[in-house]
């Protein structure tokens, strides 16, 4: 059972679910970042190839959350783990996302380098977090404009809370078993994006829709939001993807690795009710 975990993205939506966990079920991690301010982190950047070699010392199981400021992850994450393999560590837990199969870009393409490379395994695919939609463009909108945002059409999605995905990632890291495969997660119920504005018009007591827009005009909103312009086609491509029905689906990967199956996204929203304001 491996120790001595660090995670990247340690600060992020899993990564601090993770370390809560983690903590409570008494395992020793370090948190990789940028800026250390504690005991538990280490200075780590993706794309500070110079700091890996410190950041992997004693590590024997590692979690990887590529960085968002690139899709270009072939190039830059890979040289880091090739570091971490030549370092000891044993483990590689890659958050991906379902739509990513081996051999796909962005997080493809370190799928496949751990089949190839990686003496131990896991890949996450999660669908799309329910967190989306107390963050970001999703959140702004419902607050603004009392609407999402999508080019998802009628396309349905198993939405999953981010804290099951978190306790997929403990099993991962900590299980005496060698799995070297990845799943799926999803939440227990493949929902559209009406369905979804529908649960939070319930919740929030007023009327919040869902506005369709093209490929081509969410990926122009995504760029007004900050992101870069590949990383925008891309994830609008994604919501294309979910028109066409390929997120709709739930699986049963959550209770293969953590024996409990997913929560709700009415229960979800019910615990998260303060993020909308109320």
């Amino acid at each position: 059972m491996p120790n001595n975990i660090l995670l990247t993205g340690g600060k992020g939506k899993t990564g601090t679910l993770i370390g809560e966990l983690l903590t409570q079920k008494g395992f020793a991690y370090q948190i990789a970042t940028r800026h250390p301010v504690s005991d538990n982190e280490v200075t780590f950047d993706w794309m500070r190839p110079d700091l890996a070699d410190a950041a992997f010392n004693n590590v024997k199981a590692l979690y990887i959350v590529a960085p968002t400021n690139t899709s270009d992850h072939g190039t830059v994450v890979l040289p880091l783990l090739e570091i971490a393999l030549r370092k000891g560590v044993q483990r590689f837990v890659l958050l991906s996302a379902s739509s990513l199969e081996a051999g796909a870009p962005m997080m493809g393409k370190i799928h496949t380098w751990l089949v190839a490379n990686a003496p131990e395994w896991v890949v996450l695919r999660p669908t799309w977090f329910m967190q989306n939609f107390y963050e970001q463009r999703h959140l702004t909108s419902i607050k603004a404009e009392h609407t999402l945002y999508s080019a998802t059409g009628d396309g349905k999605v198993g939405f999953i809370d981010a804290l099951d995905i978190a306790r997929a990632a403990v099993s991962a890291l900590t299980s005496d078993k060698v799995m070297n495969r990845d799943f799926i997660l999803t939440g227990p119920q493949a929902l559209s994006y009406a369905d979804v504005a529908a649960a939070l018009s319930q919740a929030l007591g007023k009327k919040i829709s869902h506005t369709n827009l093209t490929i081509s005009e969410l990926s122009k909103r995504l760029q007004h939001n900050g992101l870069d312009e590949n990383y925008a086609q891309i994830l609008a491509a994604m919501d294309g993807e979910i028109m066409s029905g390929a997120e709709d689906r739930t699986t049963g990967g959550v209770n293969s690795l953590t024996g409990v199956n997913p929560g709700s996204l009415e229960a979800f929203i019910h615990r998260e009710l303060h993020r909308w304001g109320v």
